[in-house]
């Protein structure tokens, strides 16, 4: 299902109406300045940890990484070891991998392949469904109970061929999280495309210093001035806040470029076309911010994700994803990454990404001075802000630390489906026309 002709007329619009505004849209809330601790804090970082990060829908996985029944692999990106299981019944479900008996790790490859899953200390044995089905020398536990001994399982729900896990049993469940960006990634055929490519790197700043830098173009003409600038129009950029914090923002190419040829000229004639994406997944670029660590641009050709995990309250490990259709015989696609045979992994990240990384460690040390006060959000970098306050109501506002709140400006009449400024638009237009 694309997008309706009618939305689509609309969000073109606000792109031209956004172009010609002076100021911000009337009555979009000030934003207060950001608290210069929000990066620094180690108890701030520990709760975001605990609630963040635990309470949200992570990506784990893409189903060609385990394809077959039986088919493992390990995961953890989250903090806690977990396994991921194509279960010999089909489903596929996520274990912390952690034996019943005295914690070893039932898998201890990254990936394989087995009907069961055999602790190697004592060899207690567990299905694909997690039920613990073998244990050595039985006759020497008294009363043991294998059917309240299965591995624990931990949330786990699938969008498409991606693996999402959840450490909160009281979750919403995935689609329902996912709102109103599942409808409007039906286009994307999520279910059908390829894992391509799937690489980690090491950032030495905060996660969040890491991840803003792709929820906003105010940066683009200065930071990319060769790259993304001579595709994306930030003048035209249209914002959207979705509930459960997630964002979107919608960027023309400019008026001089044609960004639907220039990416069909510009792919290898092996690669496919989604060809369910609309007229905005082909000539925009659609970005999604997928709380808590997830961004991504949209095309009829590529899934590419950004995931910002941290790994400490000044480093983060950033994994940079390429999903596609089937590309048959040919290269394999990878929108982020280049080859690098003196790199550990075989690859570099690409210019776009050296350039939103390159000043990582630099603002990290900043932040880290007395001259670093408080960060002053403009309209455009409201995305960022909404991430915030979402962030403080997963971890409790009584919870956050003394002076590191912030305060919930963006309000629900901000929040799809809501948009103030489609009526200001509107009545600018009436107003004209009279």
């Amino acid at each position: 299902m694309t997008m309706p002709p009618e939305e689509i007329a609309t969000l073109k619009a606000l792109m031209e109406w956004e172009a010609r505004r002076t100021a911000p849209p009337a009555g979009f809330p000030k934003l207060p300045d950001l608290p210069a601790d929000r990066y620094t804090n180690e108890e701030l970082y520990a709760l975001e940890q605990e609630h963040v990060f635990r309470k949200s829908w992570l990506f784990a996985a893409h189903l060609d990484e385990i394809p077959d029944p039986g088919s493992f692999m390990r995961w953890h990106n989250a903090g806690d070891p977990i396994v991921i299981v194509h279960g010999m019944d089909g489903e596929v479900r996520a274990f912390y991998n952690t034996c019943r008996h005295r914690g070893a790790p039932v898998v201890t490859e990254d990936r394989g392949k087995s009907p069961r899953l055999i602790c190697a200390y004592h060899h207690w044995t567990y299905k694909t469904d997690g039920s613990l089905v073998g244990v050595p020398e039985r006759q020497d536990f008294a009363d043991l109970d294998l059917t309240c001994r299965g591995l624990i399982p931990v949330r786990c729900e699938m969008f498409g061929k991606l693996v999402f896990v959840n450490f909160d049993d009281d979750a919403l469940p995935l689609r329902e999280w996912l709102g109103p960006l599942a409808d409007e990634w039906a286009e994307f055929q999520f279910e059908n495309v390829r894992l391509a490519a799937r690489y980690s790197f090491d950032l030495n700043c905060n996660w969040k210093v890491a991840m803003e830098a792709n929820m906003e173009v105010y940066h683009v003409p200065f930071i990319h001035p060769e790259t993304v600038a001579p595709i994306v129009d930030a003048k035209r950029n249209v914002n959207h806040f979705y509930p459960n914090g997630h964002s979107r923002m919608l960027a023309p190419a400019p008026e001089t470029a044609d960004r639907q040829a220039d990416r069909a000229n510009s792919m290898p004639p092996e690669w496919q076309r989604i060809d369910t994406v609309g007229e905005l997944g082909r000539t925009a670029t659609q970005s999604y911010s997928v709380f808590p660590n997830w961004v991504s641009p949209l095309s009829d050709f590529f899934i590419p994700p950004l995931l910002f995990w941290p790994t400490g309250i000044g480093t983060t490990r950033l994994e940079l994803i390429t999903m596609a259709p089937d590309w048959g015989d040919g290269p394999v696609p990878d929108l982020w990454t280049e080859p690098d045979p003196a790199s550990a992994n075989g690859r570099k990240m690409c210019k776009i990404i050296l350039e939103d990384t390159q000043f990582g460690e630099a603002i990290q040390k900043s932040m880290e001075s007395q001259g670093f006060r408080s960060v002053p959000l403009s309209y455009q970098e409201a995305r960022i802000y909404a991430f915030h306050q979402h962030c403080d109501r997963l971890v409790g506002e009584d919870n956050i630390p003394e002076g590191l709140a912030v305060e919930q400006v963006i309000d629900s009449d901000w929040v799809w489906p809501n948009d103030p400024r489609i009526e200001q638009m509107r009545t600018e237009a009436s107003v004209a026309a009279e």
